[in-house]
């Protein structure tokens, strides 16, 4: 017999991004390991990523359940189109740049709304799912986070029912690399200290996506913790050929404290050193881009080299993977992004294209693309050594034979994720 699982989440197709697949590809494999997936979401939800192809991924026999959601990023908007979707989409300006309405936008965002805007969606949720869990039991709740509200949901439900709660942190909560940026006060920061620690100790199974989280939560929790990381799916896209050009591409939001200078340094030095680079060389970058990040390139005299191609769809995404001679993997240089292990990642190792990565000392994605071979990790001290990289990968694309041999990538396969995830449920 089937075990009934409910899964609360706030991104759901049409929602764009990599939020978004991970509990799409969990709900898509699970029901082959004994587990039927009952989803609920919010009805109308402000996404500022719209990715129309990724519907077609969720199956016609999924249960799906909503409610609305009065979203307050509608009103904020009124004041400030821009600067509202770039901070509900996580693009937050360096905080020397930010203008006025952008630092009071932060503060209310910061201390009005803890943990976050989608707070005022917990109790109506609550009390819908009450009433359909009385109706429509389930064996288990799952909630995944961000937004950790969704997590507080779980929490009331898990104290009127009883019930097994497992907790999925696609990103930690108090020690994530933007939560320094809203400004909270004392209050609002001891505040989601405390709901924090609260969900750790009363969800009965926390999942995270990287061993750091693991060992942080560690610390707060006697609580199991697993790992489960993100993954990748085995996409049915035609074979096309590789670009022309040296092309390295970036997949996925620029945020504007996610750049790296000494990559942008040593490809303008490369332009002037080595022959032949300036001829072949294209940055491509596909995904939401900060101003910030356009500046700096301008400032590295990189502009004609670039082709910003703005956001594709989940599919167009893939097929640029597999197109382009390098794909680069970039996370912002902080103690905070240690643990941070970029989705993109496994599409990257599954597009068999060699990966220059860029990051914090000890990241935990480091280690992966070392077990896998599929490309080079740099910090942001290394430029001679990002310098030597570019170089190798470059001579190799003039020979031709620039191609990575990739292993173990099986493990992080969508459906061998699944299955795991599928363990934990059945064990409870």
């Amino acid at each position: 017999m089937k075990k009934r699982v409910l899964i609360i989440t706030y991104y759901w197709p049409p929602a764009g991004g990599p939020g978004v697949q991970r509990w799409l590809k969990f709900v898509k494999y699970l029901p082959e390991f004994g587990i039927e997936p009952v989803v609920y979401i919010p009805e109308n939800a402000h996404y500022p990523i719209i990715d129309n192809d990724l519907e077609k991924e969720i199956g016609k026999d999924v249960e799906i359940i909503r409610y609305p959601i009065k979203e307050p990023y509608k009103m904020a908007s009124l004041f400030s189109k821009k600067s509202t979707k770039d901070i509900s989409s996580g693009i937050i300006p360096v905080q020397k740049k930010q203008k006025l309405t952008e630092k009071a936008l932060l503060w209310i965002r910061g201390n009005f709304f803890i943990p976050d805007a989608r707070i005022g969606w917990v109790n109506p949720s609550v009390s819908f799912l009450e009433d359909y869990l009385k109706k429509h039991p389930v064996d288990s709740i799952i909630t995944t986070g961000p937004p950790h509200s969704v997590h507080l949901i779980g929490l009331k439900l898990k104290k009127m029912f009883s019930i097994n709660w497992l907790a999925d942190f696609r990103d930690p909560w108090t020690t994530i690399g933007y939560h320094k940026e809203l400004k909270l006060t004392d209050k609002a920061a001891q505040k989601h200290k405390e709901l924090e620690k609260k969900v750790l100790n009363t969800a009965d199974h926390i999942i995270v996506t990287s061993p750091t989280t693991k060992r942080e939560f560690e610390q707060i929790t006697k609580q199991p913790v697993s790992v489960i990381t993100n993954g990748y799916d085995i996409e049915r896209i035609q074979k096309q050929p590789l670009d022309k050009e040296f092309t390295i591409a970036h997949i996925g939001s620029l945020l504007s404290n996610r750049n790296p200078r000494v990559l942008w340094k040593a490809l303008a030095e490369l332009i002037k050193e080595e022959k032949g680079f300036k001829d072949h060389f294209r940055l491509k970058l596909i995904g939401k881009i900060s101003e910030e990040i356009l500046s700096v390139l301008k400032e590295f005299h990189l502009e004609a080299y670039v082709h910003n191609m703005g956001y594709l769809s989940h599919t167009d995404a893939l097929i640029q993977q597999r197109t382009s001679q390098v794909l680069l993997l970039l996370e912002i240089d902080s103690e905070d992004t240690v643990g941070i292990i970029p989705g993109k990642l496994f599409e990257y190792m599954a597009a068999e294209r060699p990966i220059l990565s860029i990051g914090p000392e000890g990241a935990d994605f480091s280690e992966i693309i070392r077990k896998t071979n599929t490309g080079v990790f740099h910090t942001y001290e290394d430029k001679e050594a990002i310098k030597q990289t570019l170089i190798h990968y470059y001579h190799q694309y003039l020979d031709q034979n620039l191609k990575i041999y990739g292993m173990g990538l099986q493990y992080y396969s969508r459906r061998k994720l699944t299955e795991k995830l599928a363990a934990l449920l059945m064990a409870q």
